[in-house]
């Protein structure tokens, strides 16, 4: 499996996980958003690392625009990747062909690596709360 198939399978875990639930509408737009949110959970890992490593406290208060281009960045390509011509229906179709077998050990690689990513996010901020931030300012 390439890194576009893993991709697009991750969008396909999630889009399932949504549709099997009680509110299956836009299941669609729910896991391109939590793709999303998982960029900018690494974004936002990278720079309290950042943080805790130079014990540096960066100051965004100014940059609202930064921040809206970062999401920017993230958001636009993966509705053009997706929602561009419903892309997200052959992506699905695809998908829904694989065995069973193949869908289980794919779908636990891609529980364990949404896992990872929220795990370095609390990990991250774990690190940067153990730093006595009263000596450095």
């Amino acid at each position: 499996m390439n890194v576009k198939e893993a991709y697009y399978y991750l969008f396909y875990k999630l889009y399932k996980l949504f549709d099997n639930g009680p509110a299956n509408w836009l299941s669609d737009w729910k896991a391109e958003l939590i793709i999303d949110v998982l960029f900018i959970f690494i974004g936002l890992s990278v720079i309290v690392y950042y943080t805790a490593i130079t014990k540096e406290w960066l100051n965004f208060e100014n940059s609202s625009a930064i921040i809206f281009a970062y999401i920017a960045l993230i958001a636009v390509p993966n509705y053009l990747i997706f929602h561009h011509k419903n892309q997200w229906k052959d992506i699905v179709e695809k998908f829904d062909k694989w065995p069973k077998g193949r869908h289980q050990i794919c779908g636990l690689i891609v529980y364990v690596v949404v896992l990872l990513i929220v795990f370095n996010l609390v990990f991250a901020f774990y690190l940067m709360s153990q730093i006595d931030w009263s000596q450095y300012r």
